[in-house]
Formats: C-alpha cells, structure tokens, sequence
C-alpha cells in the first residue's frame, strides 16, 4: 500500500483486502477463543472424573497412608491448573511457532541481514527465559503439595471442629493451619519470582531486536540498499515476530505450571486400583453358594489368617473359626485385640499375610470381591453417616428399595419416632457426617442401610457402643430377628448383647484363644470370665 500511494497506484483494493483479512482475523479468533475454553473446561472435566474414578477405587492401605485433604486438593486445585495448560499452553504455544515461522520467512524475503540482527537479539532473550521457565516445573509442583498440605490441615481441623472448640484448642489449629498456609504462600513466591524473570529477559531482546533493526536498517535505506517500504514492511513483520514470541514464553512457562500439576495427578492414576469384579485368583467353576441354617458346610471360615501391617507390625496369628449359615458369631476380647481388622479382612480391605478366608468352601480370593460384598452388610465402629437425606443413606445399599421398605427398615432398629420428628419425613437432612444425629441413631441408621441390602452375613463392628440400654435391648431383638435367615458376625465389647450368641470368638493378642458359648467361657476361659466379671455377667 505504502508502494501504491507513492507511485500513485490504486489503493482501493489493498484497503478492502485489508478489512477483510481484520474482520475474518477477529470473527475466527472469537471462535478460537471458545472453542480452546470448551476444550479446556472438556479436559478439566475428562480427568476429574478419571481421577475421582481412580480415588474410590483404591485399596484400602492407600487412603491409610494418604491425607484426604491432600487428596481432595488434586482434584480441586491441580485440575485446575490443566485449564490454563490448555488454553494458554499447548494450544498457543502450538500457534505462536507457527505465526512466528511465517514471519521469519517473510522477513528473509525482505533482508536476510535485518533477519540476521533480529535472531541474534532474540536468541539470548528466548535461551534466558527457557532455562527460567524449565524450574517452574519443579517448583509448581512443591507449591502445589503445599497447597495439598494446606487443605489436609483445613480438613482435619473442620472434622474435628467440635473436639477442637471444646478442648479451648481454636488458636493452635487456626496457627498450624495458618503455617501451612504460609507455606504455600512462600511457595508460590518462589514461583511467582522465577516467572518475573522471564517477562523482562523477553523484553530486553524485543527491544534489542528493534533497535538493532531501526539502526542497521536506516543505514541500509540511506545507502539505498532497501526501500522505505521494505523497511516498514520488515518492522511490520517483527512485530508479527514478537507478539508470538512473548505469548510463546508465557505459554511455555504456563505449561511448566500444568506439568508440575500433573505430575501430582499422574502419581495417583499410577496407582494400581482395586478390581473388585475379578478375582485375584480366577479359577474355573468358582461360584458363590447359597447356604441355608443347618448346611453342614459353614458360611465363612478362617483358616489360618494372619496378617500384619506394611510397616511389619503383626496383628493377626494363625486366626480360626467358623460361621455357619443362619448363627450368630461374636467376636470379643480386649482392645487391641484384632477384632476390627478380621472384619476388614472378611471384606477383603486388605490381603492376607497368611492361611485363608473362604465363602461357603471356596476362597474368597476365588471370587469377585463386588459379589462377595454384594452378599455381606457391614457396619463400621464410626458408623458413617453420609451428609444428605435419611433416604440417601438407606438406599445407598439398595438404591431400588421403595417406601415400605425404608420405614420397615427404620422400624426394626426403632429409628421411626425420630425420622417422624421431621414433616420431611425420609427427607429430612442427616447433616454433614450425620451431625444432626446422635450417635446412636447414627449407628441406628447405618444398620438399618445394612439391612435392607438383605445380606446372607452381617457384618457389625460394636453395634451398640452408642446405644442406651432401652435402644441396645430394641437392637439385640432386631439382630436376634435378622439372626432368623442370614448369619451375624458380631465386634462387642459389651458382652450383654452377644451373651445368646451361638458362639463366641475370644481373641487375645491377634490369636483365638477359647471359642464356645456363654455359659462354657465362664467355665473354661479365664480372660472370658475376667471381662464378663468386670461387666457384671457373672
């Protein structure tokens, strides 16, 4: 255009050629601009769910071993992170070497010695920010397992929110936690700084580069070796030059911050899950039985069990016995004794040291674990409430249970008045953990969920720890029912509610050591007759 004005040729043409080339530019560019957030936010959204597949399926041992503050951190803020990798990353990046090749080639069409200036200046500009940008990595990453850190303590601190109000500890908690804040805050600093530097070492060689350009070309124009013309067309062109080259160095930088967050991601869905529809040991014609009372080939039996923990500290030894179908089995013995853990073991939480569980004669390991879960009801010691409705817990096990049901279920552990309370009925809120639930109906409610599964065993860790003496009568009844057409296996450590157990386990330092009922433990086992004597049975 500038060549047309000066010899006086039409201009009309380049100008509409123009216009056409901005409004296209600008209509295609809104349309990149959404389509790389819809891609983004598809990204973000594709590996939260992969990530929070990954985390529910984990065994057992990993969430022992890991903070679920930490956890929930990567699903939140390092996902993230991956939004802005997308966007301002890979994508950009990607078309910032594509603009800036198209420019380098115009450029060597006009001079190749202006070109020549120009890679030169921007050389040690574009090396200086790459070196800085390769560390952003590796600090992303600590400032993101900071951040984990942060939200483990704000989780522990608000699950123990009450604990910590009452023990007058609100201003040591609010302390640690601000720590791990400051933590992350010196973190992200560290980050924040290495970053600043990139920004001015692209500067100094954008700047560089034009003023090499402007003298060397000036020079060039006034010895007539170049016109205006190309001289203004080669500034155009490093202009073109520029503007990807410093969305190329924020974009390599911010890429740097994704991988640091995605290496966080990356270390989870590394992790093995736990297959619970195969078995860990496939073997042809393995089958779940049904057994009914009075089968002579027992429920569930232990043969052998040991286990221990993965820092070596044993906990199980030689574990034996056997729940026939339709009995009622109690576990009991001092704490510490392994009670709890043979029932995280008969639901196949962790693997054996040693000997065997098996379902009906067949190993469990036979077996698939979601079949074999499918058949057994547990309640846990905490007795979980999940926040939500009184319904949404009671159909976490059976999502397809109708009304009847659920107030049947609710009447057999005589949680009917208190759900009544309520004009909402099934639909009252349980609050976060249960929390508007005392702790008996907690345990009330979670037994009733187990219920309605219509397990064959029933697995119950201390059932009545949170029960009066009212409520604990109502609930050995309702056991002593269910007793009627599936098997019990039962944690106590108040002997009252399992003394018309049809045997009773007495374990004693991970071992078995007496098995019978009541009245023959008073009789034969002294640790038996010790506790039944503290808890005035005897």
């Amino acid at each position: 255009m500038i060549s047309a004005v000066g010899s006086g040729g039409a201009v009309l043409p380049g100008v509409l050629a123009l216009v056409v080339v901005l409004v296209a530019a600008s209509v295609l560019g809104a349309g990149q601009q959404y389509l790389l957030q819809r891609t983004a936010e598809g990204v973000v959204l594709s590996t939260r769910r992969l990530l929070v597949d990954r985390l529910l399926r984990l065994p057992i041992a990993e969430y022992d071993r890991r903070r679920t503050g930490d956890l929930m951190s990567r699903v939140g803020s390092d996902t993230t992170l991956l939004r802005a990798t997308v966007t301002s990353g890979v994508v950009e990046l990607a078309g910032s070497v594509v603009v800036g090749v198209g420019a380098l080639v115009a450029m060597a069409l006009v001079d190749a010695w202006l070109l020549l200036v120009t890679v030169l200046a921007v050389s040690v500009g574009v090396t200086t920010a790459v070196l800085a940008s390769r560390r952003v990595r590796t600090l992303s990453r600590q400032a993101q397992e900071q951040v984990g850190a942060m939200s483990a303590a704000v989780e522990r601190a608000l699950s123990a929110v009450r604990t910590i109000r009452a023990s007058g500890a609100t201003a040591r908690e609010v302390a640690t936690v601000g720590v791990s804040a400051e933590r992350a805050f010196t973190a992200g600093v560290q980050v924040a700084r290495l970053q600043a530097l990139v920004s001015p070492a692209g500067s100094i060689a954008v700047q560089g580069a034009f003023l090499a350009v402007l003298g060397l070309g000036g020079y060039r124009v006034a010895t007539g070796s170049i016109a205006v013309a190309d001289l203004v067309a080669f500034i155009l062109y490093l202009f073109l030059l520029v503007m990807p080259l410093g969305q190329a160095i924020g974009s390599y930088t911010q890429l740097q911050t994704g991988l640091g967050a995605l290496a966080r991601v990356q270390e989870v869905l590394v992790l093995e899950p736990e297959h619970d529809d195969v078995p860990e040991r496939p073997l042809v014609g393995a089958a779940l039985r049904v057994l009914r009372a009075g089968d002579p080939v027992p429920l569930l039996e232990l043969d052998g069990v040991g286990f221990g923990y993965p820092d070596g500290t044993p906990v199980l030894h030689g574990v034996s016995f056997a729940v026939p179908a339709g009995s009622r089995t109690a576990l009991v013995g001092p704490s510490g004794a392994g009670k709890s853990t043979v029932l995280a073991l008969v639901e196949g939480f962790y693997p054996l040291s040693a000997g065997s569980v098996r379902w009906a004669g067949t190993d469990v390991r036979e077996l698939p674990r979601a079949a074999l879960r499918a058949r057994m009801g547990y309640v846990e010691q905490e007795a979980p409430v999940l926040a939500g409705t009184v319904r949404e817990n009671l159909l976490l096990a059976a999502p397809d249970a109708g009304d009847d049901r659920l107030w049947q279920a609710l009447a057999d552990v005589g949680l009917t008045g208190v759900v009544r309370r309520s004009p909402r009925g099934l639909d009252v809120a349980v609050g976060d953990d249960g929390v508007l639930l005392s702790g008996g109906e907690r345990q009330r409610l979670a037994i009733a969920r187990s219920l309605l599964s219509r397990p064959a065993l029933l697995l119950l860790d201390e059932p009545t720890a949170s029960l009066d003496a009212r409520n604990e009568g109502l609930l050995r009844d309702t056991l002593a029912a269910a007793a009627a057409d599936r098997a019990l296996l039962v944690v106590a450590h108040r002997l009252s509610t399992v003394v018309d157990s049809d045997q009773i386990v007495v374990l004693d330092g991970g071992r078995v050591v007496a098995v019978g009922t009541h009245p023959e433990l008073v009789d034969s086992s002294p640790l038996y007759r010790e506790l039944a004597t503290a808890q005035l049975l005897v």
